[in-house]
């Protein structure tokens, strides 16, 4: 007995499982050795990568939730090894964006019932805790993590490295490295135990923890922190990462 509908056009790997009750369109590409659990719907102009697995009642690719949305072609993209797990949410982008894409990274692990809305940008090795959510057009750079709950304003930048607590609402855009919190959202020191997680050094946590007295703790504005880092500080790619994301922070950065 046929329990699911898979288009004949839809485009399916080698070794992939898909469960009872799925339903998938027919311009769907699915890289090797994917798990689709029962109760999946993947929609239209959705590109999987391999090694993915998808768990059950996940949505992707279904249309935005934004008015400014006419029925265009528009798309969503997952890297390789990404698990989306029961019940979460990813929508495809916007013409008005002018991406047409939502896009989630490689590596990325999506828990249960996060929303991932039109135009987002998600990088590789993210983590979204269950319950999460984040709005249109925002951007998550690598290896930064969502607490449970946390629910981010649309058009945010949360910078590589960073952790944002459960049940913090965003409304500014949170720079690498550091840990942010609570609701509205504050500054709440660096990110210690994932930088130490993921093998920085002693050396360069202490020097991230100095560049971000310069921006939280003195008395300047965030023109002249800027400006004492890229003055007294060695150069060096944490140092160029915050620099690059503070002076083209369209939001403002999260308060202290």
């Amino acid at each position: 007995m046929v329990n699911n509908y898979i288009h004949p056009d839809a485009k399916i790997g080698k070794n992939v499982e898909i469960g009872p009750f799925t339903y998938i369109s027919g311009n769907v590409e699915i890289g090797d050795n994917c798990q689709i659990g029962p109760n999946v719907t993947i929609y239209d102009y959705v590109k999987i990568g391999s090694g993915c697995k998808i768990f059950p009642g996940a949505v992707i690719g279904a249309i935005p939730q934004d008015l400014k949305f006419h029925g265009e072609i528009s798309y969503v993209e997952i890297g390789d090894n990404t698990t989306i797990r029961e019940c979460a949410t990813i929508n495809r982008g916007t013409e008005a964006s002018g991406k047409l894409l939502t896009k989630v990274g490689s590596g990325c692990l999506i828990m249960s019932y996060v929303h991932i809305a039109h135009d987002c940008r998600v990088g590789n090795n993210c983590i979204f805790s269950s319950f999460a959510a984040i709005a249109g057009e925002t951007d998550v750079d690598d290896w930064a993590i969502l607490g449970g709950g946390a629910l981010v304003h649309q058009f945010s930048h949360i910078g590589s490295y960073a952790m944002v607590g459960g049940g913090a609402a965003v409304n500014k855009d949170i720079p690498p490295y550091v840990l942010a919190a609570r609701n509205p959202v504050i500054y709440e020191g660096i990110n210690i135990v994932g930088l130490r997680r993921h093998g920085f050094d002693i050396h360069t946590i202490e020097e991230i923890r100095d560049i971000y007295k310069q921006v939280y703790e003195s008395d300047k504005n965030i023109s002249d922190a800027c400006r004492v880092i890229r003055e007294v500080f060695p150069e060096s790619a944490h140092k160029s990462t915050i620099l690059n994301f503070i002076e083209n922070s369209s939001r403002g950065i999260v308060k202290r």
